[in-house]
């Protein structure tokens, strides 16, 4: 018996295995440069968006020093974030460079680095790829100080930029800044980095000083974080901070969004966003429907009747064409004792939505409202 109980296990096993197969994984492409600049050949990695193969679309581009170390942070998040709804699809650009190399590059050869990556670095991916011109760029230790001169001196080269365990730029440099469109840097560090996190509390004190025309900043600490582990928690961060407002407009409570001024705020909020990344300006259905939904499950009557009026036109959209959504809003109306709008939406859930599980709920809640009308 134990044998023939070994035989069926060996089967079995065999046929499980048969089915299995293994595919490789790929995020992206390695190129080797070149160059002419530096006098050596240097590694790049290249990830391009999901849609890119089926879209004409253009993209903007996150450039990664140190892409040995990072460049798969850069792509996770791209994946993660749910791009194009939480921010927009991105090409990734990985640059690769060796321990021995890097703070030599990133220090007394900087701009001789700084000619490699506009020259021929920026020059091969937009001559390449479909790329408009938003770039930002991310840089840990070494390369946070290297970038924190050289955006401030390559003002119209990159629109953003993320630095993290390091990163100091002299006050002459913060003065000589001077651009025509806003530029954006978000700084992370941790107090446990005992050894960088000096000069990037000088560094943001000397732009509380300064407050250069259109550089737009953002200094956090992270003190549970260490050296080696900041850089993944501050390149999500600020790409994050990047894109503030790409995404659609999100309540915590009512208080909140009474405190950032209600819906004159709400509206100043899309038309800013429509400045920054194109559309027409206005509320758009996800923030209609999140307001609506925080006063329905704050049991805020005052504000739920105030939305369900002033984004009326998105009660005609597929979301709410249910006995479900119908049934919902007629409850809560009856609730509140708005026997009017209570009958409404039983009415309509039960002429369009005939013969569904809320059937009995909605013709109980319209007789109640009828008789209290």
């Amino acid at each position: 018996m134990k044998k023939i109980a070994l035989i069926a296990f060996l089967i079995c096993s065999l046929t499980v295995n048969s089915q299995v197969r293994g595919d490789e994984v790929s995020i992206g492409t390695n190129y080797v440069i070149s160059s002419k600049i530096l006098n050596q050949d240097r590694n790049i990695q290249i990830y391009l968006p999901d849609s890119y193969t089926s879209s004409n679309a253009e993209y903007p581009v996150l450039y990664i020093l140190d892409g040995q170390r990072f460049f798969t942070n850069g792509v996770a998040i791209q994946k993660s974030l749910m791009a194009p709804t939480a921010l927009p699809e991105m090409i990734i650009v990985g640059i690769n460079s060796s321990r021995s190399l890097r703070r030599t590059l990133y220090g007394d050869d900087s701009d001789k680095f700084t000619s490699f990556l506009k020259d021929e670095v920026i020059k091969f991916i937009d001559s390449n790829y479909r790329t408009t011109k938003e770039r930002v760029i991310f840089g840990w230790e070494a390369a946070a100080y290297y970038i924190s001169e050289m955006v401030l001196k390559e003002e119209d080269l990159f629109s953003g930029a993320i630095i993290t365990d390091g990163g100091y730029a002299s006050e002459d440099i913060v003065k000589e800044f001077n651009s025509n469109t806003d530029v954006y840097l978000y700084m992370a560090n941790s107090k446990k980095d005992i050894y960088y996190v000096g000069s990037t509390d000088a560094f943001n004190e000397i732009l509380i000083k300064q407050n250069p025309k259109n550089l737009i900043w953002k200094y956090e600490l992270f003190n549970d974080e260490v050296h080696q582990s900041m850089p993944h928690l501050a390149m999500y961060k600020g790409i994050k901070y990047y894109y503030h407002n790409y995404d659609s407009l999100v309540f915590e409570s009512i208080k909140a969004y009474e405190d950032l001024g209600g819906l004159q705020n709400v509206k100043s909020f899309f038309k800013e966003r429509a400045k920054r990344f194109g559309g027409e300006g206005e509320i758009d259905d996800k923030t209609k429907n999140g307001l609506i939904w925080l006063a329905w499950n704050r049991d805020n009557y005052k504000y739920f009747s105030f939305f369900m009026e002033e984004f009326k036109d998105v009660l005609s959209t597929p979301r709410y064409a249910s006995a479900y959504w119908q049934n919902r809003l007629g409850q809560f109306y009856l609730k509140h004792k708005d026997y009017k709008n209570a009958i409404k939406f039983f009415e309509t859930g039960l002429s369009k939505y005939p013969n569904t599980s809320f059937d009995s709920d909605m013709k109980e809640g319209l007789e109640k409202a009828t008789n209290k009308n």
